[in-house]
């Protein structure tokens, strides 16, 4: 008889704990060593270390990550960009070609822009929403594609079940950055994506008290990628380990009210005389709400937005507010609230940002768990104020 959990809020608390439980602990311990003695192991990736990535701690979140996703196997690592550089840097070689979203999280961008060239890897950057444009940038030496679940900072939705299909009849890597959706919304491996990336800083930790990452997917890419990190150095702490393990538990409560809370949030500014502009799929104005609506199970507490002015109103917008919280990052109980130029964004070019609709003015709001009509309130007092 099979036991194991199939509804996802009860993966979360029982998938990868172990069984017998520890000593009777019902929450994962600490394992706060380094070392672990020798008992037979083969081969170096397999030798117990914290910098191996398999003690433990590592090993719980692996599977947890795996059941979460539906996939066959998941890796846990130091931050979101290890996993992305990492993920990258193992299915790329030198004078490999990548075809990449061209709107993507700022830290991606910069590594793909700036770093590829030192390792002889070339890209390019495709419209995501239009296949007619991928066949004319594939090469011969094209291994991968790259996109995400939902761009950061606009919200766009890709055309995620062309990413796939392009994939497959060009024997390419497919690569997807799940951060923004997280697995309570979307699980790439149903949809036959090959590795989805997360910053479990973010919604998957969901206490703004660690960085992280994970990279979930196929086992044999999951080996790989394993052995790379082991060498570059990526690993997470056990204590970081343990906090994205307990943080986990609570991501189906978290996530389901933060859909909730940022389409109610989303709808109010729409229609507030002093927005010009939102970006949120849930919305039924955005041209995103249908292939949204058909892939996801929820558009996130992530939405962006445009007032009516300049920079200065944008700013002085953001410090009227009592509730958000201006700061970078994203996915935590707490709402937070910044620009994207001056965060996330910063190390692109400018004009580069521009040409992807990334203005100086738009405002990014991650929403928390406070009561929304609390943070509609606040919204309402620092909108009214001339």
């Amino acid at each position: 008889m099979n036991n194991s959990p199939t509804q996802f809020s009860t993966k979360l608390i029982h998938a990868g704990e172990p069984h017998p439980r520890i000593n009777g602990a019902v929450t994962m311990p600490i394992f706060q060593s380094s070392t672990f003695e020798y008992a037979g192991e083969e081969g170096y990736d397999n030798v117990r270390y914290i910098r191996l990535n398999n003690t433990p701690n590592h090993l719980a979140l692996h599977q947890k990550l795996a059941a979460l996703e539906n996939a066959e196997a998941a890796l846990v690592t130091s931050s979101g960009m290890a996993a992305i550089s990492t993920s990258l840097l193992t299915v790329l070689k030198n004078g490999d070609h990548l075809l990449a979203q061209d709107c993507l999280y700022g830290g991606t961008n910069t590594f793909i822009t700036s770093d590829f060239a030192k390792f002889e890897i070339t890209y390019d950057f495709i419209d995501a929403e239009n296949p007619d444009e991928w066949k004319k940038k594939l090469k011969p030496n094209t291994k991968a594609i790259y996109c995400e679940a939902m761009t950061n900072p606009l919200l766009q939705v890709a055309n995620l079940k062309a990413v796939v299909a392009f994939a497959k009849e060009h024997n390419l890597v497919s690569l997807i950055d799940n951060t923004f959706a997280s697995p309570v919304n979307f699980r790439p491996a149903e949809h036959g994506f090959d590795l989805s990336l997360h910053s479990a800083t973010k919604y998957l930790n969901g206490h703004t008290d660690i960085v992280a990452g994970a990279i979930i997917g196929k086992k044999e890419l999951i080996e790989k990628i394993t052995h790379s990190l082991n060498h570059l150095g990526g690993s997470l702490d056990p204590h970081a380990a343990f906090l994205l393990h307990r943080g986990m538990k609570t991501l189906s409560l978290r996530v389901h009210f933060q859909n909730e809370s940022a389409l109610k949030i989303a709808q109010y500014l729409e229609q507030h005389p002093k927005v010009a502009k939102v970006n949120y799929p849930g919305l039924q104005s955005n041209k995103s709400y249908s292939r949204a609506k058909e892939l996801f199970n929820g558009n996130s507490g992530m939405l962006s937005f445009e007032l009516r002015g300049n920079v200065s109103d944008a700013e002085k917008f953001m410090k009227r507010l009592s509730l958000p919280i201006i700061a970078p990052s994203l996915g935590g109980v707490e709402t937070l609230i910044t620009r994207p130029v001056t965060t996330s964004h910063a190390g692109m070019k400018k004009e580069n940002r521009e040409r992807l609709g990334i203005t100086d003015t738009l405002i990014r709001l991650s929403v928390g768990i406070e009561a929304t009509e609390d943070l509609i309130e606040d919204m309402e007092r620092a909108l009214g104020v001339s």
